[in-house]
This record gives C-alpha cells, sequence and structure tokens, in this order.
C-alpha cells in the first residue's frame, strides 16, 4: 500500500462552476511549497499529494489556505471488497483503540453497496477478526474512513485541521498598511485567509525612526509571507510629512493628518501595483485615530475601499491570534515607528473633516506626497529564502 496525503477542501466545494479556478490555485500554492518530487492529483472531491517526507509535507500544508482538511492516508489499488477488507485489517493490527466506528465514501457509483452497507459490511468483518473491540458510533477511539473511487479505494484515519479560506490569490491583490505593532499583521493574515494576494507598505521616518524599526517590519512582513508565498514590502520616507505636519498644523490633528497623509500615499502605490483594496489593523475605539469619526475623517482621502479585519475585535482576541502566527514577540519590540512618535498629549478623537482640509492648505502636501513614492524602496521577501532582496 502506498501512502498518500488527503485535502479535503471545505468552503471551496460550495464553489459549483468556478471551482475549478480555486483548485488550480490551491494546487499551484502547494506546488510552491512542497519538494519537486512530491506528485499531486486533484478533482473536485478531493486532492491527493505523494511524497516521500509526510512530516515535512503535514507542516507545510498547515499553513496553506484553502485546505479544510489533510489527512495520511493509504492507496489500496483494488476495488475487491475482500482485499479491501483484509489491507484494512492489516492496518488496524499496528493501532491501539477498544472502540471503532467506519465511515465509507462512495464517489464510484457502479458499485451496487451503499455506503451504510459499505460500513456494515467492514465494521462485521473487523469485530470478527479483532479482539475485545465493539463499535461506538458516536464517540469512537479510531474512525476508520473507506472512500471506495474508480479506480482504486482509499483507508484513513487521523486527521489535521487546515487553515480553511480560499486559496491564496483567488481574490485579487491587497496593500496592507504594515506597522510594527500588534494588529496590522494579524489584519494582514487574516486578508490572505480569504484569498486576497498582499503587498505592504511600511511608513519609516530617520532619524526618528531606527534601523532596528525597519527590521522588525521586514520580519514580520517574513512571518506573513508564510501564508502569502512572499510579500513585496514598499518602504516610503515619510519624514518630510512628518516634519511638515509637525511645524505647522495643531497638534490635536497630528495624527489625523498623518494618517490622511498615510492613506493617500497607499492609495497611490495600491494602484500603482494593480492592488484593489486597502487593509490595516483598525479596531474601533481602540486609540484616538481610531474613532467613527477619526477614521469617517481619514477615510475622505482615498476613493478605494479599506478593509479592517480587526475593526470589531477584542485586544485580547487579537493577541491570541498574533501568538498563534508568530507575529506577537516580534511586534512588541520596542522600537518606535511613525504612529507612534510626535504623539500629542490630547489627540483629537471628533475632528472636523473642514478642520483636515484647512491645516492640510498650511502644508505643500502634494509635492511631498510626489517625492515620498517616487524614492519609495521596494524589496520582495520570500519565506523561501534567509535574505531579503532588493528589487531597485
Amino acid at each position: 500500500m502506498k501512502q498518500v496525503i488527503i485535502i479535503k477542501y471545505g468552503e471551496l466545494s460550495t464553489k459549483k462552476d468556478n471551482i475549478n479556478f480555486f483548485l488550480k490555485q490551491l494546487k499551484d500554492n502547494i506546488v510552491k511549497v512542497l519538494d519537486e518530487n512530491s506528485q499531486i492529483d486533484y478533482d473536485k472531491g478531493r486532492m491527493l499529494i505523494y511524497t516521500l517526507n509526510i512530516e515535512d509535507t503535514l507542516k507545510k500544508l498547515q499553513k496553506v489556505f484553502g485546505i479544510h482538511e489533510i489527512n495520511v492516508g493509504y492507496v489500496i489499488d483494488s476495488l475487491d471488497f475482500e482485499e479491501i477488507f483484509k489491507k484494512v485489517l492489516d492496518l488496524l493490527k499496528e493501532k491501539e483503540f477498544k472502540t471503532f466506528k467506519v465511515e465509507s465514501k462512495r464517489s464510484n457509483k457502479k458499485i451496487e453497496k451503499t455506503s451504510v452497507e459499505l460500513s456494515r459490511s467492514l465494521g462485521a468483518f473487523i469485530l470478527k477478526n479483532l479482539k475485545d473491540i465493539k463499535v461506538d458510533v458516536h464517540n469512537p477511539d479510531l474512525m476508520i474512513n473507506v472512500e471506495y473511487r474508480l479506480n482504486n479505494t482509499i483507508v484513513y484515519f487521523e486527521k489535521v485541521k487546515g487553515l480553511g479560506g480560499y486559496p491564496v490569490g483567488t481574490l485579487g491583490k491587497g496593500l496592507l498598511m504594515l506597522s510594527g505593532g500588534i494588529d496590522s499583521p494579524v489584519a494582514g493574515f487574516l486578508t490572505i485567509k480569504r484569498g486576497v494576494k498582499l503587498e505592504a507598505i511600511y511608513f519609516e521616518s530617520p532619524p526618528h525612526t531606527s534601523e532596528n524599526a525597519k527590521d522588525k517590519v521586514k520580519e514580520l512582513a517574513k512571518k506573513l509571507s508564510v501564508y502569502n508565498n512572499d510579500i513585496v514590502l514598499h518602504v516610503i520616507n515619510f519624514t518630510k510629512i512628518q516634519e511638515a505636519i509637525y511645524k505647522n498644523i495643531n497638534h490635536e490633528y497630528l495624527i489625523t493628518i498623518m494618517r490622511r497623509m498615510m492613506y493617500r500615499i497607499s492609495a497611490i502605490v495600491a494602484s500603482r501595483r494593480n492592488c484593489r483594496i486597502l487593509v490595516n489593523g483598525e479596531s474601533i475605539g481602540q486609540v484616538a485615530s481610531q474613532t467613527l469619526s477619526s477614521m469617517a475623517s481619514i477615510n475622505e482621502v482615498v476613493r478605494m475601499p479599506v478593509i479592517r479585519p480587526l475593526a470589531c475585535f477584542d485586544k485580547l482576541d487579537i493577541i491570541e491570534i498574533a501568538k498563534k502566527i508568530d507575529t506577537y514577540n516580534t511586534s512588541i519590540l520596542p522600537y518606535e515607528d511613525c504612529c507612534t512618535i510626535f504623539v500629542p498629549k490630547h489627540p483629537v478623537i471628533n475632528p472636523s473633516t473642514q478642520k483636515c482640509q484647512e491645516y492640510e492648505k498650511l502644508i505643500n502636501w502634494e509635492d511631498l506626497i510626489y517625492e515620498a513614492v517616487k524614492n519609495a524602496e521596494v524589496i520582495k521577501i520570500s519565506n523561501n529564502t534567509k535574505e531579503y532582496n532588493d528589487l531597485l
């Protein structure tokens, strides 16, 4: 019997007419993370992966979106019930259990027996040939899954939960506003889960922000690239804009105007990179710039949709996800970014859009934005390499 990894699609199976598009993208994404010796076969019901390194492949597949469940099974090149039952029995002799349940799936409709009848027949055969065991259909020690296919039969027992969601790239591209904090990497992860391929933008402000802060963001991008395959990171020098805001604008409005400038720059970069949405880690009410009034005043400067996956999340929920995806310890490193320097004591929580427009007339922001975008540093970050590759 040959070992095989079985992929179950879950939510993808609801795609009906365009499921082939989603499955092809899922296969392409899996190919990128597996070794060259792996073989992948798939249809609308299952994806089968043949590989020499089962454990390593399982670890990699658990970080691929679009997979509902992963099973390690065995292929029996036969549809003869007697032969199948004997080989299942051989597999069971290596396992310890007191109770069991048989679950049969019959995709080969030429088989006259129903799935229930097939399960009963195999169950009876097992009870006859193994001692001190019994059937438990509600809470068995061991679930025996048998799938009778067109040309062969697959048997599997244990299952591993997948990440779910959609294959990365099936829902287009987005630009993640990636800071060094806890929230934005989590927002990026949740967006990738919905099939959106992400690029990222980071605002640095040297000498007010350090090279350590930049390296921290590059490391966060690298951790996200595990799920996104790779990430193009756009680094924007925000120093001149931030200093102009600080020198000329009422300090209560510093954060609001700063965020409006960041949104404008992000929308320009996103448009040039064929990204259809902006993504950020804003959560309603968490800070002054994330009240509903602030969001409305800041959002007013762009026409592109802004997706906020964490809008209704509690901070503790966000932290829990950050720990699961291994970004938390990097996010809490004590290096300040643009959003934490020059913070006023009393930032406005209900900004007036009209006042924002009046204050912005005090600085030559159009030229400053043009210069910042023109001189952006572009870095490709991949989880498959140890180095960060400049695209300049």
